[in-house]
């Protein structure tokens, strides 16, 4: 579980994507010592998996997205995890609950596009059915720091060692 801290310097690295470790010490008014183990701690644990940069998808030339729920034909999971992956437009796929197997998020360069993926993976024998809804507008960007916030334990917001001048 994170804690106050570690939530702290994922806050502070989200508002400043560039900055190094000692600009998060004094950011976050703790030792740079401690932003740097937790940083590594955090990397450990699977918490922070990157330091990539966030891409606009339209303005990288894909203002088409889609979610596309499969139903899959049975024993078939491998094979549509392998055709999936094959595509490039294919941003992610999870295995769901539901009347859907999997859904699929969907970046196309024009509606054409997203037309020529969508008839790609329901001509696969491992796909049984499947249903697209076109995204109009984003209602809610893509997130994880308020439930961050909300589920960080308490603890320790300072090393002991450090103190504020």
């Amino acid at each position: 579980m994170m804690d106050q801290l570690d939530v702290a310097l994922v806050e502070a690295m989200h508002a400043h994507p560039r900055v190094g470790d000692l600009e998060l010490s004094r950011l976050t008014k703790v030792a740079r010592a401690t932003v740097q183990s937790r940083l590594t701690k955090l990397e450990a644990a699977g918490v922070i998996t990157g330091y990539g940069p966030d891409i606009d998808l339209v303005a990288a030339g894909h203002p088409v997205l889609a979610f596309v729920t499969l139903e899959i034909v049975q024993g078939s999971l491998d094979d549509v995890t392998l055709e999936l992956e094959s595509l490039p437009n294919v941003l992610e796929a999870y295995i769901t609950s539901g009347n859907a197997d999997v859904v699929c998020k969907i970046a196309a360069t024009s509606h054409e596009d997203l037309k020529d993926t969508l008839l790609h993976i329901s001509q696969s024998g491992s796909v049984a059915r499947s249903t697209s809804v076109i995204v109009l507008s984003e209602l809610v960007s893509p997130r994880v720091l308020p439930m961050l916030r909300k589920g960080a334990g308490e603890g320790p917001t300072r090393s002991p060692a450090f103190r504020d001048t």
